[in-house]
């Protein structure tokens, strides 16, 4: 039992990329979690993660050993509900929120796959970019973008974003590439808000750019869509323009300036994890997300 312990920890310190983080997520102390991977990386003669004074990153050891803890955990969790004589199959009405452009994107696609494979259950999806209780909305999980505050949710991460700057290979063609964030105040910019266009964008830890947007939008889509017919430049998260990425519709620069990556974690209420349709969908949606490259470490 101590092994398993153990392991369950270094997952969910592997996943949170924190011992504070994991620690929360299996309800013990951040000293109780660090003693518990020393020892196990003792036991094992390797270390799994690499420390810094702001986050824990996994050795390539640490990565390949954590899929098969995780496929350890999980077996031993079927072993368990089917023992308990638990739900054996997911039923009843799930209920999501995710960001808008995120759910739309990556998040309906796999949901209507999950609902094909269990016909049991029903799913209703809150798109909405604002963070939602999910105790007092009556949430089973959600999709979380940025750092996760301290709460009693149970949090695991499943891939990361970053801010970009993008436009059509036509207005690069036309306007040329800005080299440096100073150069934007000599391109046609296109801003997204409610409360008028922004004034300035970060990049890296330097400091934030002004910048004089010609045009500004309060539709994320809109705004990819005028950069996509190439009118000029705008900002946005790369999940937001993953499939143009690839399509070569869009491309990034300034790239080398490119601020931290922003984690993404599926989470639930804690005690709302019981339930065979959330466990089932929390499994499903996050080895689809970590298969998806646009997700996967965004690096500039």
């Amino acid at each position: 039992m101590d092994r398993l312990h153990a392991l369950s920890l270094f997952a969910a310190v592997a996943e949170a990329e924190s011992f504070a983080g994991g620690a929360r997520a299996m309800g013990v102390s951040a000293p109780t979690a660090t003693r518990a991977v020393h020892a196990l990386e003792t036991a094992l003669g390797t270390a799994l993660l690499t420390r810094t004074t702001r986050q824990v990153r996994l050795t390539e050891t640490g990565r390949v050993y954590l899929e098969q803890v995780r496929d350890v955990l999980a077996q031993l969790q079927a072993a368990d509900d089917q023992a308990a004589g638990t739900a054996q199959r997911p039923v009843g009405q799930l209920r999501i929120t995710c960001p808008q452009e995120f759910g739309r994107i990556y998040v309906a696609p796999l949901l209507t796959e999950f609902l094909d494979r269990f016909p049991a259950v029903s799913a209703d999806v809150l798109m909405v970019d604002r963070v939602v209780n999910l105790v007092e909305e009556g949430f089973d999980l959600a999709v979380r973008i940025g750092p996760l505050p301290s709460s009693g949710l149970v949090a695991v991460r499943v891939g990361e974003v970053r801010r970009i700057v993008c436009g059509a290979p036509a207005y690069f063609r036309q306007h040329g590439r800005p080299a440096s964030p100073a150069e934007l105040s000599r391109h046609r910019l296109v801003s997204i808000g409610t409360g008028g266009p922004a004034r300035e964008w970060r990049f890296g830890s330097g400091p934030a750019v002004a910048i004089r947007p010609q045009l500004n939008v309060s539709s994320i889509a809109a705004a990819i869509e005028i950069a996509r017919q190439g009118w000029g430049l705008s900002r946005v998260l790369s999940y937001q323009v993953g499939p143009d990425l690839e399509s070569g519709a869009l491309e990034t620069v300034l790239d080398a300036e490119a601020p931290e990556a922003l984690p993404i974690h599926l989470v639930r209420a804690d005690g709302r994890g019981s339930a065979a349709k959330v466990r089932a969908f929390m499994a499903f949606a996050a080895e689809r997300l970590r298969q998806n490259s646009a997700l996967r470490r965004a690096r500039a």
